[in-house]
């Protein structure tokens, strides 16, 4: 169950704000600020060159432990290649998506003076394809944004669009009909992360815990876990939690080989291509998540990647585990996520800082092996 304190309305609302809010790689400022003014109370807030943004929680003391907390605020986009002459732009990705997710789909392209202009991603009607473009899967090469503008002159001029303009998807929150605590938005990979670890320390306040707490909300994870990189040079930590908003895998495939569906639970994975968690606090989780009645999954992946891939390296390494909050179609304009798995990404968050000692998380570095 998740914490009876939770304002339901509230908690959405944060999650809504934080989708809607604009944020691919490298250009994470809205993101940022946005952050910034949910956590500003809670302790000493900072940020970096490259935008991450730091939270030491005011209660921490010296000589405790450090738990660290991370999610990523950017989001999958696009960025302005260049301006064909009758006005129509080339566009590159800013992390991974699959083309045939892209064409024919809303846009926003963030002009010189910070204004998001509506486009369309151009989509050939079949009218004009031959037999063979038909059968012919499409290519980001292939597409071009069309902001309404019928030459270079004026898209530069008229709309203020420039090379290297950022694009994001033109998505909106929404709650789904006749299912309420089921959501359709943009951006959960990693927003929702965001938000549930901004929950975790907002329920943290004023709390004496065994150990101290450091967040951060880290940019770039999409363009090679940059972010995060620039901040384990700035933190030490003993342990580290990463939030991630995880691909879904229950709407395909064979049913006994899915391991994050939605509604039952965040999903903690022990394996994936970047990094092997760390068997001793995975155990930990795995363990405080049962105790405590947080219902969770496991995964064992053959690709993907989060910023745990670094942080686990970081320094002399650092024991680490990611809880995914599953989403479905994630890195496409629009995916759908549960309430639920969201709250109880934080609970068991939560529950690890409120419960884990200094001497567990020693016996975790085999320092005295």
């Amino acid at each position: 169950m998740t914490q009876e304190y939770d304002d339901k309305a509230k908690t959405i609302a944060l999650l809504e704000k934080l989708s809607n809010a604009h944020g691919p790689s490298g250009f994470e400022e809205e993101v940022h600020y946005l952050v910034k003014e949910e956590v500003k109370d809670l302790g000493e807030v900072r940020g970096d060159s490259v935008l991450n943004l730091y939270v030491n929680r005011k209660e921490n003391k010296e000589g405790k432990p450090t738990v660290l907390l991370d999610a990523h605020m950017d989001e999958v986009g696009f960025i302005v290649q260049s301006i064909n002459s009758n006005g129509s732009i080339n566009f590159l990705t800013l992390g991974g998506f699959v083309p045939t997710s892209v064409a024919a789909q809303k846009v926003k392209v963030r002009n010189k003076d910070g204004q998001y202009l509506l486009g369309v991603i151009a989509s050939k009607p079949p009218h004009y394809m031959s037999a063979d473009e038909r059968k012919k899967a499409p290519e980001i090469s292939d597409m071009q944004i069309d902001v309404g503008s019928t030459s270079a002159e004026e898209t530069k001029d008229l709309f203020g669009i420039r090379l290297a303009c950022p694009v994001v998807p033109d998505v909106t929150f929404e709650r789904i009909s006749k299912k309420e605590d089921y959501f359709i938005g943009k951006a959960f990979d990693c927003r929702i992360g965001v938000a549930a670890e901004v929950l975790t320390l907002q329920a943290l306040a004023g709390k004496d815990l065994d150990v101290n707490v450091e967040a951060v909300f880290s940019t770039q994870e999409e363009l090679g876990t940059r972010g995060i990189k620039v901040a384990s040079k700035n933190l030490k930590a003993d342990l580290a939690i990463c939030f991630e908003g995880a691909p879904a895998d229950d709407t395909f495939g064979d049913p006994s080989q899915q391991q994050t569906v939605l509604g039952k639970g965040p999903m903690l994975r022990h394996f994936d291509s970047t990094m092997l968690t760390h068997p001793g606090f995975q155990a930990y989780a795995l363990k405080i998540a049962e105790e405590k009645g947080i219902p969770v999954q496991e995964g064992v992946r053959t690709g993907g990647g989060t910023n745990g891939s670094v942080l686990h390296l970081a320094g002399q390494g650092i024991p680490t585990i990611v809880i995914g909050v599953p989403v479905r179609y994630i890195h496409s304009h629009y995916g759908i996520a549960c309430y639920e798995d969201y709250m109880h990404a934080r609970d068991l968050a939560l529950a690890i800082v409120e419960n884990i000692t200094a001497e567990e998380i020693s016996a975790m570095h085999y320092t005295n092996s």
